[in-house]
């Protein structure tokens, strides 16, 4: 009996289809428009019905429209700029010295049992205990307000990074040490890409605290700034310039955080947390 030749082989490449990255669902920047579509509206009907005192909440529409009277005032652009000033150069002296630090007594075991009980003492300070003695030091100007901003970042980004290097993974880093890896390369394949969610997360926080500790060192200290207008609006009567700064702090709060998390997940995209969020 004869048998059949083999069927030939085909040696065509094989086209593997590639993964689709997965898009994020619309519903929920479509449900937060909602939400502040209808705060908006509650707030306008709240006001046209006289529940709360005029002089104590204007409307929403006599709040935007002073809010687009200030948008055309060169001076309240200075001021937003004065505050993101000093809010950039305090989050960056509070970062550097953060993640430096947290870095040196986070990797050497005795640094970090020696300044444990100092760190415990400090951290729960409130910075806003710091305004007579910032002022004391630097008077009416920017350093104090620095002062106070740089106090409270610094402990966001500092304990987290020392929770990032406390998460690296004993096996991992005694299997890196039995290769013979450098301390360079240790810190750049071990230390840094275990830490980094860590220190994403703490410049995140800092960057929020950071905004809120600038405007209240101006309404305190009274430097030129948001918080110095909100305070002189208050103090003449202008309730509708005090809601519509609050509005724009509010504005500058979301937006710096939406850019936090756009870096945050472009720089983290290979990790896990961040493709959960994406699939959501």
């Amino acid at each position: 009996m004869t048998l059949a030749p083999p069927a030939p082989l085909h040696t065509s490449t094989v086209v593997v289809p590639r993964r689709r990255k997965p898009r994020r669902s619309p519903r929920k920047p479509l449900l937060g428009a909602l939400g502040i579509v209808g705060f908006l509206a509650v707030w306008q009907l709240v006001a046209a019905a006289g529940i709360v005192n005029p002089s104590q909440l204007p409307s929403a529409v006599d709040t935007f429209a002073r809010l687009g009277v200030m948008a055309g005032d060169l001076e309240f652009w200075r001021n937003v700029g004065r505050t993101m000033t000093a809010w950039a150069i305090g989050l960056a002296i509070a970062s550097v010295l953060g993640i430096a630090l947290g870095g040196l007594v986070g990797l050497i075991p005795f640094l970090r049992r020696a300044t444990h009980s100092t760190v415990e003492f400090l951290r729960p300070i409130p910075s806003v205990a710091l305004i007579p003695l910032a002022i004391l030091a630097y008077g009416i100007q920017i350093q104090a307000a620095l002062v106070i901003i740089v106090y409270a970042c610094f402990w966001q980004v500092f304990v987290q990074v020392l929770y990032g290097v406390a998460d690296i993974d004993t096996v991992a880093r005694d299997t890196a040490r039995s290769y013979g890896l450098t301390r360079v390369a240790q810190l750049r394949s071990l230390v840094l890409p275990t830490a980094l969610p860590y220190i994403f997360t703490g410049l995140r926080l800092a960057a929020s605290v950071a905004l809120i500790l600038a405007i209240t060192a101006e309404m305190t200290i009274q430097n030129p700034g948001l918080g110095q207008t909100l305070v002189v609006a208050y103090n003449i009567g202008n309730i509708s310039t005090v809601y519509a700064v609050v509005v724009v702090t509010g504005v500058l709060g979301l937006l710096i955080n939406l850019v936090f998390r756009f870096v945050e997940r472009r720089a983290l995209a290979w990790h896990q947390s961040i493709r959960g969020e994406e699939v959501l």
